[in-house]
């Protein structure tokens, strides 16, 4: 069995400020061990689940955040940003048999979570089809074009409700709770093992290969920016058109043009 994980920061157990996130800030020291901690649990269930292959990709900010020498020696870790439209996905392929996220987030414009955001903090949000997407998303209609399941999510809770509601299939593991600008957490020695366990019990019920993301026929897509200037800009992209003052819209019909308009235009 071979998996893949996207490691995110920003919806590990109890980071709440921007400042606990960010790579030579002396408060993003011990996330940064959370976070490695997290990914690490997740490896270890899977491995007792019978993964013989983990892939881990450093999904957050500077992609120089998990410490390998954390990690089970059996893991594979990519880090830095490999510059391709896959992003927080990059490695994923059709070999792959799941895919496990942890410290995942709510979407922006989301009380969820103090950090809500989706792939940056340049933009009001990201639509697609009249919703406002979250990474979660956007990453597994990447993972559905690879025809790789989804097995495993930790993040906020707001966001687990979300994905549950998408896939009902998917084991979620909350490791903290958005309370407007606050977070609401167990120990992380519980979320730990939680996630651990989690992962474990869904790489060991094979329902976990109908998890599938559904791809829609089509993409009608939105993004709303904080700065007029960036959605002008961003509107001569091939297929895109500013509407207003700081929105611009494209539409495809296939997943690979969505990850390549949004990798510039974001």
């Amino acid at each position: 069995m071979k998996i893949f994980i996207s490691a995110d920061i920003e919806g590990i157990n109890s980071i709440v400020d921007w400042s606990e996130t960010e790579l030579g800030n002396p408060e993003y020291e011990k996330f940064r061990l959370q976070m490695t901690e997290e990914v690490k649990r997740a490896c270890i269930g899977a491995h007792k689940a019978g993964a013989t292959e983990i892939f881990v990709k450093d999904a957050h900010d500077s992609a120089r955040n998990i410490i390998f020498n954390n990690l089970p020696d059996y893991v594979t870790l990519h880090r830095g940003w490999q510059g391709c439209p896959a992003s927080m996905m990059a490695g994923l392929d059709k070999s792959f048999d799941a895919v496990i996220y942890t410290g995942y987030h709510s979407p922006s414009r989301s009380n969820g979570n103090p950090l809500s955001h989706t792939m940056n903090t340049k933009i009001q949000h990201v639509k697609i089809n009249g919703e406002i997407a979250s990474e979660f998303v956007l990453n597994s209609y990447f993972a559905a074009s690879q025809n790789v399941p989804i097995a495993f999510l930790s993040g906020d809770y707001n966001l687990t409700k979300q994905v549950q509601a998408i896939c009902d299939g998917i084991e979620t593991v909350a490791t903290k709770q958005g309370v407007y600008g606050a977070v609401v957490s167990k120990h992380p020695n519980i979320t730990n093992q939680e996630i651990e366990d989690g992962v474990y019990n869904a790489l060991k019920n094979s329902n976990y290969k109908q998890n599938v993301i559904k791809l829609p026929r089509a993409f009608d897509v939105e993004v709303q920016y904080k700065k007029h200037q960036a959605a002008y800009s961003n509107s001569f992209f091939p297929g895109c058109k500013l509407v207003g003052n700081d929105r611009v819209l494209f539409h495809t019909d296939n997943v690979n043009d969505l990850m390549v308009t949004l990798k510039f235009i974001l």
